[in-house]
């Protein structure tokens, strides 16, 4: 016991004479994955663990005996119990370990609330909370950031309590976008994060397995638990060539989303590698990682090369660069590693792409765009553009965006639509306010928006379209889903480069072709467009910016945290009931959703964000986005009891006052999009028993399971079309077993009963969680017993 309290070097000479006394003879070397170097330069004491990664991966590389992908090692290095954890891709639930947590204010708030209620003193696990979804973009960046921070206060000032209490790294607002304050802060080579927000993947850009998972995840992390994970499968992107002109970065995942479609990567991770992977930037290669979300994969990811390390030298992390340079060869691919899908991808041949509208993966190469708008009839006049984002936002991303703008002024020409640009960290704010893209904006005639989410979450106070107004925006985000970005239904949205999306303002038209279609100088001269060009990295360093970080105290004994019982946006959580072990007998369906129903339509954002924190009210907006099957409407159901029509919530809370279970009835993908967990918390706290489809989208699946819910899909798809929104059911919950369908039972009103089966993915930990009522009571009956 003595030699853990030495020096090292005290160490290293003590264990070289106990060595000598056993063996007579010892040589002592120095392993280059023992450095201590810490995982960021905002904490002390964690550390970056490359030894024990190693020591797991050979491990399983002596029980696999085979070569591994990159995924895998990264994922599989992390686990729990690598000796005894069974190992089959797309079969086993891995346990592991994950590095870092990453929550996002929208998400954190119903994260702590749940951390709270476990009683644990402090983060198991190194945490951070990122204040970037509840500013609404207005009028720019200061007043909107100065409005949010009024309107806001009291749910920052409970996250900041509440980081301060637990031990909890505090981003305050106008810090910028987690997923990029992750880029430059905290992702590292070979790390495992887990992220309160489906664009965790983001990560992946700096070689690190980032994976977006919903609150009750990230708590049992926080809380020191493992996480399970099913063993996702591989997919193999392979780049080739180099890209040139228009074509972006961007350009790669549009691809990818167009031949995958929103759910082909669902239950795999996308391992991108290959030459063309050297031409990238590492914030390039982040971007491609981040709308990987698109596609429904697990996360994407790259391996680690000199790009990442330039990356990290310039971030000032040149030490964590060095360590994973000693770790090299466990952060690429084995030779012969098998992938379960291969795509290749010719980046010399790679065409700028627009997708959309109404979702991220109808893919469009810009060539045919002028051809699929006419045909569609999609509105040609484009009303606004919008670069930034999570998704782009890098220096690189608005060094490009600005030369193009700054070639229109150049003849005399600004944009012709709005056009709005949002800093995705104080850190590129202030580097492009210095070297000068920011005022080329502004000349431009854009608006600088706060270093937050802003309209690609919603959080946009559109003013120039009233609603339902039929209209055309493009964006550099990343999802475009029906209402995201204005809540106007009929805003055909569509997803492309900060590059394309700036010239298409300044044409103010969907129709126009920059590599192809000249502009109209000031002076009545035509001019075509000069290729976008723009630095990786800034050539003088980047400027922090404000210091927008708040640490945890070192005493942290006198922080209280406090929750107004009269708050309408925050309430302390009280667990969900044990289920009662019995089956379900004639309860009715809430709703039978037709076609997509993303987390968007389950649980809005926009205004509806500044609920997150408070469980009965948001829940007033459950499924009011989805389409009734049975008269094509959202937010109008009927109720099996009294026989009126009414919203969806209200009809759920009337027959949880009358003690009555219901189901959902759901399409393909049922809750892809964003992570949130509200849309499985929701249903839960208005009484919901089932949720029956046809597919899940993952978070969405395991978010229902964590709350004590039945994610159920049908044996037979073709099923759906046999059930009457009027129909009641008996759900045979006793029949429920690890590998074993449930039977359900359909009654019509008109129409003899009918059986079918129901098939799930429950493992005995997650069936157990449903006989609790909910994973956080068995988290809690553990901590008691």
């Amino acid at each position: 016991m003595l030699s853990r309290h030495l020096p090292r070097a005290a160490k290293l000479s003590t264990s070289f004479k106990l060595a000598q006394r056993v063996r007579g003879f010892a040589s002592v070397t120095e392993n280059p994955l023992d450095r201590k170097v810490e995982m960021n330069l905002w904490e002390k004491g964690n550390y970056i663990n490359y030894r024990k990664m190693s020591d797991n991966l050979a491990t399983v590389r002596g029980r696999l005996n085979k070569p591994l992908t990159l995924a895998e090692k990264v994922i599989y290095s992390h686990l729990d119990n690598p000796h005894e954890q069974e190992i089959e891709r797309g079969k086993s639930y891995l346990k592991l370990r994950p590095d870092r947590v990453a929550c996002q204010d929208a998400t954190a708030q119903m994260a702590i609330l749940q951390f709270m209620s476990a009683g644990i003193p402090k983060v198991q696990t190194p945490t951070t909370v990122h204040c970037d979804h509840l500013i609404e973009a207005q009028v720019g960046g200061p007043k909107d950031l100065a409005r949010a921070e009024s309107i806001n206060k009291e749910v920052y000032d409970f996250l900041s309590s509440a980081c301060a209490k637990y031990d909890i790294g505090f981003w305050k607002p106008g810090s910028g976008i987690i997923h990029q304050i992750i880029l430059e802060n905290y992702a590292f080579p070979g790390g495992l994060l887990i992220g309160t927000d489906s664009h965790t993947p983001n990560g992946g850009g700096l070689g690190m397995a980032a994976i977006g998972v919903g609150g009750a995840d990230a708590v049992d992390v926080m809380a020191g638990l493992p996480w399970e994970l099913k063993a996702p499968k591989v997919i193999g992107v392979k780049l080739t060539g180099q890209m040139s002109g228009w074509t972006a970065p961007k350009d790669i995942i549009l691809k990818v989303a167009g031949i995958l479609t929103v759910k082909g990567g669902t239950g795999a991770i996308v391992e991108y590698h290959g030459p063309g992977v050297e031409t990238l930037s590492c914030t390039g290669m982040g971007t491609i990682c981040n709308m990987g979300a698109e596609i429904g994969a697990t996360t994407s990811i790259f391996p680690f090369n000199d790009r990442m390390y330039e990356y990290l030298n310039a971030t000032k992390r040149k030490d964590i660069g060095d360590h994973a340079r000693a770790y090299a060869h466990d952060l690429k691919a084995d030779k012969g590693a098998e992938y379960d899908q291969l795509i290749e991808i010719n980046l010399s041949e790679l065409e700028p792409h627009i997708n959309g509208p109404f979702t991220p993966d109808l893919a469009t190469p810009l060539s045919k765009f002028k051809q699929a708008v006419e045909e569609n009839g999609w509105p040609t006049e484009l009303k606004a553009g919008l670069i930034g984002s999570c998704t782009n936002s890098s220096y690189e991303d608005m060094s490009r965006a600005a030369s193009i703008a700054r070639d229109a002024l150049n003849h005399g020409v600004k944009a012709k639509s709005l056009f709005y640009v949002t800093p995705g960290s104080e850190q590129i704010r202030a580097t492009i306010a210095r070297d000068g893209q920011m005022e080329t904006f502004e000349d431009f005639g854009g608006v600088i928006l706060a270093n937050a989410c802003g309209p690609c979450i919603g959080q946009w106070d559109r003013q120039d379209v009233k609603k339902g107004e039929k209209n055309s925006i493009v964006s550099s985000y990343n999802r475009n889903f029906t209402g995201r970005n204005d809540a106007n239904p009929a805003t055909h949205a569509f997803v492309t480069s900060p590059d394309l999306t700036t010239a298409f303002t300044i044409a103010g038209d969907l129709r126009f072709n920059p590599l192809t279609d000249s502009l109209l100088a000031k002076d009545g001269k035509e001019f075509k467009l000069s290729s976008p060009t723009g630095a990786g990295l800034p050539d003088r360093g980047y400027d922090p910016g404000q210091n927008t970080y708040q640490a945890p105290p070192a005493d942290r004994s006198f922080v209280t945290v406090n929750v107004s019982p009269t708050s309408d946006r925050l309430q302390v959580l009280s667990p969900f009931p044990a289920w009662d072990g019995k089956d379900a007998i004639d309860i009715p369906i809430l709703i039978k959703c037709q076609g997509k129903t993303t987390t968007d339509h389950i649980s809005m954002a926009g205004p509806w964000l500044k609920y997150r924190g408070h469980l009965d009210n948001i829940s007033n907006n459950m499924l009011i986005g989805a389409i009734n099957s049975e008269n094509g409407e959202a937010n109008k159901v009927k109720n099996q009891i009294t026989g009126e029509y009414g919203p969806v919530p209200a009809t759920a809370r009337d027959y949880k006052a009358r003690g009555i279970k219901w189901v959902v009835i759901g399409d393909w993908n049922y809750g892809e999009g964003s992570s949130r967990e509200h849309a499985a918390l929701e249903p839960r706290h208005l009484g919901g028993l089932a949720i029956i489809t046809k597919s899940f989208a993952r978070i969405h699946e395991t978010n229902l399971k964590k709350q004590g819910m039945l994610p159920l899909t049908f044996e037979n798809p073709e099923d759906y079309d046999k059930i009457n929104p009027d129909d009641k059911v008996d759900l045979l919950c006793t029949e429920i077993a690890v590998g074993k369908p449930i039977t359900i039972r359909f009654k019509p009103k008109n129409g003899s009963p009918w059986e079918t089966k129901l098939v799930h993915t429950f493992n005995e930990d997650q069936i157990k969680w449903f006989r609790d009522g909910s994973a956080l009571n068995t988290m809690a009956k553990n901590t008691k017993a």
